[in-house]
């Protein structure tokens, strides 16, 4: 009995990663990001919320690069380290 294998009805549909799953960064474009936050978490006892600012530039470089999903940071985790808008009086503008 032989059956025959026909790969040709069934076509590959590509889909974007779950989030969480981002591709490796093969060419170090966001090594240098990694390894502040990397020695960062080193210098103290691996306690991540002293390294929240190195975490956030390595997410930012991430997208930028296009190694993960563009996300607004304050969906990660990140709103109280984000620039607050100016202000009307800030702005320099005169009427």
């Amino acid at each position: 009995m032989s059956t025959a294998m026909n790969f040709g009805t069934k076509s590959f549909k590509a889909r974007a990663p779950d989030k969480g799953s981002f591709p490796l960064d093969h060419f170090g474009e966001c090594k240098a990001f990694k390894e502040m936050f990397m020695k960062c978490l080193s210098e103290n006892n691996f306690d991540n919320s002293r390294c929240r600012l190195q975490s956030k530039d390595y997410l930012e470089c991430r997208m930028e690069k296009q190694l993960m999903a563009k996300e607004p940071l304050e969906k990660l985790g990140f709103k109280d380290l984000m620039d607050p808008p100016p202000s009307p009086e800030n702005r320099g503008s005169k009427p």
